[in-house]
């Protein structure tokens, strides 16, 4: 008996059982779609993150400040520990000019900002004037501050599209004049929409105003020049490689670094930031996916004991069969290609299921996660692997019970009523 005769004869037994072949189809259906819509999330929460961390800026360095540490252990220092200063940032952007397009230092405090009888808790971030160059930002409204303003500590500030809506229901924000904690400042501008960042947050949820006046006003630091950040925009993703080695070079120098002193700073790109919050996505997509595939499992059990009790119920078929002169592995064959065929089956309802709820959770999900854009999307790998998965359940879980109807005896199995 060819492969295809094999074949009609299973499809022939599947449909002279319908509802015990559907029920038995449920557990691979169900699982099945799980695993692709899970797979589908997780690519899609995966390409947003990607996207939204590229809205932080391109070609972007940030440095952040470390504790000193030397053989004699821990050096605090002045600063609370915060070993960058602005004045780095400003060497950083005169010596390695040609590689360097923008610096900022960056402070902040999360602080309550009022106007009349409008109140709304943000973070004030103290930056440069040239934040917005390398955050990709533009002004909406108004002006940003200028360097004149930076170096005066004046109380000027620009506001987020989230804190400006707040305090400004009327829109008109540009020229006012807010309290952030007990201290006056002049709204100079409202910034563009930025949108959800990579890590979740608004980012319209923000006050900028020059980190002069962040650290010598709000938070009336004895040490106005130490930061615990320095974000750089390059001029070329080719050249951060460069970069970085160049920064630490020239931070050790200014630092006094020996060489038996570990970097008492640390600097990371945007690469490893997405690299790492990639991998970090997904690990709890393939974990997801372990969990739906339990079902699976559930469903290649489920196969396994229809199996046994179809080979019970044809006990008497299959001695007729081999004292006709069937052989062993037709038998098996036969089996083997009957559980294979129901699990199929399952398998191509199930991705049809997984498509259809991949589609609707496109709908769903916007109505609960606010200011997303995941698309969630089966890609036609996930659609493979799956169907393969299914086939190969059938024909693990279907084999035992083929080899028992393979191996039966003929003459008993005709005594078999």
């Amino acid at each position: 008996m060819n492969l295809l005769m094999i074949f009609k004869v299973a499809v022939k037994a599947i449909w002279r059982n319908k509802t015990r072949s559907a029920l038995t189809m449920l557990g691979i259906i169900f699982g099945i779609a799980a695993v692709i819509v899970v797979l589908a999330i997780g690519k899609g929460a995966s390409q947003n993150m990607v996207a939204q961390i590229a809205k932080m800026g391109d070609n972007v360095v940030m440095i952040f400040s470390e504790q000193r540490h030397t053989a004699a252990g821990v050096h605090g220092g002045a600063g609370e520990g915060q070993s960058l200063t602005a004045s780095d940032g400003l060497a950083i952007r005169r010596e390695l000019a040609h590689l360097v397009k923008a610096e900022s230092p960056e402070v902040r405090t999360q602080m309550q900002v009022i106007y009349a009888d409008k109140n709304w808790n943000t973070t004030v971030y103290g930056v440069s004037t040239e934040f917005t160059t390398i955050r990709n930002w533009d002004v909406a409204d108004g002006d940003y501050f200028n360097e004149q303003e930076e170096r005066q500590s004046a109380r000027v500030c620009v506001l987020g599209r989230t804190v400006a809506s707040n305090l400004f229901p009327d829109g008109e924000a540009v020229g006012r004049t807010i309290r952030i904690g007990n201290m006056p400042f002049k709204v100079k501008g409202v910034m563009d929409v930025k949108g959800v960042g990579g890590f979740g947050q608004d980012q319209d949820d923000a006050v900028l105003a020059p980190y002069t006046t962040v650290k010598r006003v709000l938070q009336a630091s004895t040490f106005p020049d130490n930061v615990r950040q320095l974000k750089l925009s390059l001029y070329s993703m080719d050249q951060i490689e460069e970069a970085k080695r160049e920064i630490g070079a020239l931070l050790r120098q200014r630092h006094r670094l020996g060489d038996e002193v570990a970097d008492d700073f640390r600097i990371i790109d945007m690469a490893e930031i997405t690299s790492t919050m990639s991998g970090v996505s997904n690990t709890m997509t393939v974990l997801l996916a372990a969990v739906a595939a339990i079902s699976l499992l559930v469903g290649g059990i489920g196969i396994m004991n229809i199996m046994l009790v179809t080979v019970t119920e044809r006990t008497r078929e299959i001695g007729i069969r081999k004292a006709l002169g069937a052989k062993e592995r037709t038998i098996l064959a036969q089996f083997v290609v009957e559980a294979a065929t129901t699990s199929a089956l399952g398998g191509v309802l199930g991705i049809a299921l997984g498509y259809v709820v991949s589609m609707a959770a496109n709908r769903v999900l916007p109505m609960f996660v606010t200011d997303t854009s995941i698309t969630v999307s089966p890609s036609f790998n996930s659609i493979a692997v799956a169907f393969g998965i299914s086939v190969g359940i059938g024909v693990l879980f279907g084999y035992l019970p083929a080899r028992r109807a393979a191996r039966l005896n003929p003459i008993e199995a005709l005594r078999y009523d």
